[in-house]
């Protein structure tokens, strides 16, 4: 059994409420008795993008488990490359490339794609993110299940706010899908809501914010803000069985 730890949406700016709810996060994940075959954090990482706020992350998510972060449209490229990648790992040094990470694992794959685009809040992945995925499939496997995770849904979700700067492009993504019957699931984020739906015949699971939760359209007045802080942190558990079944539970954590 395989199980992955996905968290998304820390938004850390310094002050002590993100840096609160993602150090309880961490630590949760830090005290379980069983070693997790990943984490992944699925962008947003520093509120603003700046070198200081990566610092605290940098310390924030130092992690016993195999752990791979993306950026979100807060995120700014240069600044995450510098502030979060070793450059053992062989990343792209050029820093405002897209920041696409690798992890194989026994019995499974997780490729971490960069959907962000400089300066906008919409996402879309590059012809070179999605030429580096199609090289990543190509070589695992076919009875290696493949994970795809990053920060933009491709899909809408029914929350007009973030639906509005969802990840555009997306036919482009089914397409590389439909060539590759391996990839098991799409993973993302950006949302501020536990969500699970379906895009290119797969699942698409979306992770909880950390910082922050999204209020449901239907869940308030047009008077009422977006955005819902007095709701705990949260994460995804993602499980792999032995028949390749894919199986999602959501936390809450204390703070």
């Amino acid at each position: 059994m395989i199980v992955i730890a996905h968290v998304s949406d820390i938004h850390v700016d310094g002050e002590p409420r993100s840096v609160d709810r993602t150090r309880a996060v961490l630590r949760y994940l830090e005290e379980l008795p069983y070693d997790l075959a990943a984490v992944l954090v699925t962008g947003d990482i520093a509120d603003h993008g700046s070198p200081d706020e990566y610092a605290v992350v940098r310390e924030l998510l130092s992690s016993r488990h195999p752990l791979l972060v993306c950026p979100g449209n807060h995120d700014d490229r240069a600044a995450f490359r510098a502030g979060l990648l070793d450059p053992a790992t062989g990343d792209d040094d050029r820093p405002g490339a897209p920041v696409n990470q690798l992890l194989r694992g026994e019995g499974f794959v997780v490729a971490l794609c960069d959907s962000s685009v400089p300066g906008k809040d919409e996402g879309f992945l590059e012809d070179e993110t999605l030429e580096w995925l199609d090289g990543v499939l190509t070589g695992t496997p076919h009875e290696v299940p493949v994970l795809v995770a990053f920060h933009h849904p491709p899909v809408p979700l029914h929350t007009p706010y973030v639906d509005a700067v969802r990840q555009f492009g997306e036919e482009r993504l089914a397409a590389l899908a439909d060539r590759h019957p391996h990839l098991a699931a799409f993973l993302a984020g950006h949302a501020h809501t536990a969500a699970a739906t379906t895009f290119a015949g797969r699942p698409l699971l979306v992770a909880p914010g950390v910082v922050s939760a999204i209020r449901l359209p239907w869940e308030r007045p047009d008077t009422h803000p977006h955005v819902h802080l007095d709701l705990p942190p949260a994460l995804a558990f993602h499980v792999l069985d032995e028949d390749g079944r894919l199986t999602t539970h959501y936390r809450t954590v204390p703070v």
